[in-house]
């Protein structure tokens, strides 16, 4: 069996860490990098045949690595794994290029299972029929206009209607 490279990008360096060790002792060759400047150079370097990168990127978007890495390697599978999930994200991350899309907290287990998936949809999933909130749909609405907007958060605030300082204050909260 070849050896499984694997890229994390994540900015919380504790947590990159932790998750670096845990997929070292499953046997993969882990880089993790906390900036999204670092990527090229890191990806050269490991040559990752996976990656996981986070969603929020400090003030960057992790859909842009997303879309990076594709171009780097097609076949690399990639999971997003984020703590401000939304369906406009999950659709994009998606069309750039990655495999899966993960809500945290999400533990190693989790992030393998995402790698090992066939990436074909599963047609006996059960349809389970749950209210949304209206906290979730201003934050899914939110984020499809900002994807929308290519993550120009100006723009995003001009479109919404509201001042951008309000926007990056909405995106500065955690989404529950």
């Amino acid at each position: 069996m070849s050896v499984r490279r694997l890229l994390i990008i994540e900015d919380d360096a504790v947590f990159a860490r932790t998750l670096a060790r845990s997929f070292e002792r499953r046997g993969y060759q882990v880089r993790a990098i906390t900036d999204p400047e670092e990527l090229d150079a890191a990806a050269a370097e490991l040559k990752p045949d996976h990656a996981v990168v986070d969603l929020r990127l400090g003030s960057a978007s992790g859909l842009t690595c997303v879309e990076r890495l594709h171009a780097i390697d097609p076949a690399m599978r990639i999971v997003v794994l984020t703590g401000f999930a939304s369906i406009a994200t999950a659709v994009e991350a998606v069309k750039l290029g990655a495999t899966n899309y993960l809500s945290k907290p999400a533990n190693s287990d989790d992030i393998e299972a995402a790698f090992q998936a066939s990436g074909e949809g599963d047609a006996s999933v059960e349809l389970v029929a749950h209210p949304t909130s209206l906290r979730t749909l201003e934050w899914e609405h939110i984020h499809q206009t900002l994807a929308d907007c290519g993550f120009n958060v100006s723009e995003a605030a001009r479109r919404l209607g509201m001042h951008r300082r309000t926007l990056a204050r909405k995106l500065g909260k955690r989404h529950l």
